[in-house]
């Protein structure tokens, strides 16, 4: 972790010296610049590489969801510069980036945490911004020396888990956008004209700070070392205290809306297949909070159960193994098509000397997941119930 605090330092004390002022896209005085289109060409090969490298997270409903509520945040006359698309990330890590050209991508994990699509407006608003504003071609024309900045930053990183191969995908500039974000005065600015757009198109601007609070608490909570921007402590802190000051000025205006139930059904998947890469990860406390929260929605679905069922078996302790088996019937009882639930029943069962029923949850997990990778796995057990 000290290797990615002092990359993060000296990329963001390297970008932190842009003094470049351009126009936003939205300016009549617009123009855009032969270096801009370079960096242009260069984030569209690095988009290119992640569309082929299975990071997405495939599905078009939340896709179409997310850019519906990005345009309406866009003003027209920015859409008419940068239309922009919003990507998602298989990623359990609390983070967001945009490329100058429009396409933002959100990781499943931060998703997974947001409470409304005001919050979510708040997130895709920021990033749009940095879009609209150049921040990132304000910052490459201060930069210097960046082909061998990136190559030791990427070096670096290569060997932290589950960051290394995201920035190998992602190249330059998305590393960049993905690790440090942006100076101080460009995250601001990012803050401020990203929440009039939220304000502008309707939405609940108290909704805001809270997005960044909560994320915040969470990782003091848990004691996370998020390795991205948003899962920075100091940035959190800064994000959450510029919009906390913005609603002072606000006063008794604030107000709008914050359409919590379609966000709830529009993400329900994502919750439910981040908190299995959360699982995956040994991320407990994580997956059990978002398995809570998916059950919320769908509360007839084995899988929150089965996840909830895992982790008290994984804690190993009689009264945790106990509640185990109620999650497990509990899933079983809600989704009997759904299998791994009676996997975890009979190791329960067999590790109580109860092969009989052993051999029973076993056999029903493999009849309803022929193909399991773990089928040999569970035929040694089924060997030893006999």
């Amino acid at each position: 972790m000290m290797r990615l605090i002092i990359v993060i330092v000296l990329m963001t004390a390297l970008f932190g010296c842009a003094t470049t002022s351009l126009p936003p896209v939205t300016s009549k005085d617009f123009v855009f610049e032969d270096d801009e289109k370079r960096l242009w060409n260069r984030s569209e090969e690095e988009e290119q590489t992640i569309a082929k490298s299975g990071i997405l997270y495939q599905d078009r409903e939340l896709e179409t969801y997310l850019n519906g509520v990005a345009r309406k945040l866009e003003p027209p006359e920015a859409y008419q510069r940068i239309p922009f698309q919003i990507h998602v990330l298989k990623n359990p890590y609390c983070n967001a980036f945009a490329y100058p050209n429009g396409h933002i991508y959100v990781h499943t994990g931060i998703l997974a945490r947001i409470d409304n699509e005001a919050q979510l407006a708040t997130l895709l608003a920021h990033e749009m911004t940095h879009a609209t504003h150049r921040h990132q071609v304000r910052e490459f024309r201060g930069m210097l020396n960046k082909s061998a900045m990136f190559a030791s930053t990427r070096s670096v990183l290569g060997g932290l888990p589950g960051i290394g191969d995201l920035t190998t995908v992602l190249g330059e500039i998305g590393t960049k956008a993905s690790l440090s974000g942006h100076s101080r005065d460009l995250e601001t600015e990012a803050d401020m004209v990203g929440i009039n757009l939220v304000v502008k198109a309707g939405y609940d601007p108290r909704e805001a700070p809270k997005l960044f609070q909560h994320l915040k608490d969470e990782m003091e909570e848990e004691e996370q070392k998020e390795p991205f921007f948003f899962g920075s402590h100091p940035r959190l802190k800064e994000r959450s205290e510029n919009y906390s000051d913005y609603l002072k000025d606000l006063g008794s205006k604030a107000g709008g809306v914050t359409n919590a139930e379609t966000f709830r059904k529009k993400v329900a998947r994502v919750i439910i297949d981040n908190s299995l890469m959360d699982f995956r990860a040994g991320r407990f406390a994580q997956t059990q909070r978002s398995a809570e929260k998916y059950l919320t929605i769908r509360p007839k679905d084995g899988r929150g159960y089965y996840l909830l069922g895992e982790i008290a078996r994984q804690k190993g302790e009689e009264r945790d193994l106990t509640e185990a088996k109620k999650l497990f019937q509990r899933s079983v009882s809600v989704d009997p098509s759904y299998p791994d639930a009676y996997k975890g029943l009979g190791l329960l069962y067999f590790k109580e000397g109860k092969k009989s029923q052993a051999e029973k949850a076993f056999k029903s997990y493999l009849a309803k997941a022929p193909s399991a990778p773990d089928r040999s796995y569970i035929q040694d057990y089924l060997a030893q119930c006999n």
